[in-house]
């Protein structure tokens, strides 16, 4: 909204918003419980929605917009996801399906008579799509249901989490899985690192795996190896 002003030249530059003391980011990192139990108290097509934002980081308006033609069966293990959707051209990009997702992804391309270009998640709205205002009611009636599972059973609650969170969650996974952060922003759909390397934190054992993969350029030569390739050195040793 605020790129939007300036450029209708309301103002002159965009402003530095920082968050007041105490205040945390609305997104937040869900746990496999959580999404586990988010999952089986969420309705149709939600559930299906948010399993793919899980296990493929997308935005939610870029998973809304997938067609069937963007989907290839065959390419890689499970098959690929074009994303042509996106505010730069990063964000153009092909990611890999898991399984879970082409499970999701075969029954819903069955069921809708094997469609070639229609929408995935069709829907009554002026886009013909899946939007965010049409999934808001499933989205707190999910939460709803989750809490009144906990009261019966004795549980925690599960802390509501917006969509995007699912997105925030895949990355953050992926970082600590010792993702490198050039990828991971590739991954992400991103044109720069800086956002992506929040995600990034290697070990200790990661950045020494790291240096000793330098072997036989920098590190790993012998005394040995020093003098003998060094005709001067060879000569003053002698």
């Amino acid at each position: 909204m605020l790129r939007l002003a300036v450029e209708w030249g309301a103002l002159e530059v965009v402003p530095q918003i920082k968050l007041l003391p105490g205040e945390r980011p609305g997104e937040r990192v869900v746990t496999p419980e959580e999404e586990a139990r988010y999952l089986s108290a969420a309705s149709e097509p939600l559930a299906s929605i948010a399993s793919v934002l899980a296990d493929t980081g997308l935005r939610p308006e870029e998973c809304f917009r997938l067609s069937w033609d963007a989907v290839t069966w065959v390419n890689g293990r499970y098959g690929t996801l074009f994303v042509t959707h996106g505010k730069t051209a990063a964000a153009r990009r092909v990611l890999p399906m898991t399984p879970r997702v082409r499970a999701i992804l075969e029954s819903h391309w069955e069921r809708a008579g094997k469609a070639v270009e229609s929408w995935i998640w069709p829907a009554p709205t002026p886009s013909g799509h899946v939007e965010v205002s049409s999934l808001r009611k499933q989205h707190t009636k999910a939460f709803e249901i989750i809490a009144e599972r906990a009261a019966k059973n004795n549980q925690k609650p599960v802390r509501p989490f917006v969509l995007y969170s699912l997105r925030h969650t895949f990355l953050t996974w992926l970082g600590e899985s010792g993702c490198d952060v050039w990828t991971l922003a590739r991954i992400a759909g991103r044109s720069q690192i800086q956002i992506s390397s929040r995600y990034v934190h290697p070990s200790e054992d990661a950045m020494f795996a790291a240096m000793s993969r330098l072997g036989g350029h920098k590190i790993g030569h012998s005394e040995k190896n020093e003098i003998s390739e060094n005709p001067n050195q060879r000569q003053l040793t002698q």
